[in-house]
């Protein structure tokens, strides 16, 4: 691969690495306790590509129980 001059195609080092002049965010879940459910959720959403356009994914996850939400 090196003398053909060709590289596979994977992520990068340092691929998160915040652009100068990017705000970073503070975490605000650090030190809280989760004891019940409802308390604090999370989503989650990508694409996946088919032969005409894109079908979209999204799971949406209470953290206490760690399983989907059946919540419309």
């Amino acid at each position: 691969m090196r003398r053909m001059g060709i590289t596979a195609i994977a992520p990068k080092r340092r691929l998160s690495k915040p652009a100068p002049g990017h705000r970073i965010y503070p975490y605000l879940l650090r030190g809280l306790e989760i004891t019940e459910a409802g308390h604090v959720w999370c989503a989650d959403i990508t694409y996946l590509p088919l032969a005409r356009g894109f079908c979209y994914l999204t799971a949406i996850m209470d953290w206490a129980s760690r399983r989907e939400s059946s919540r419309p």
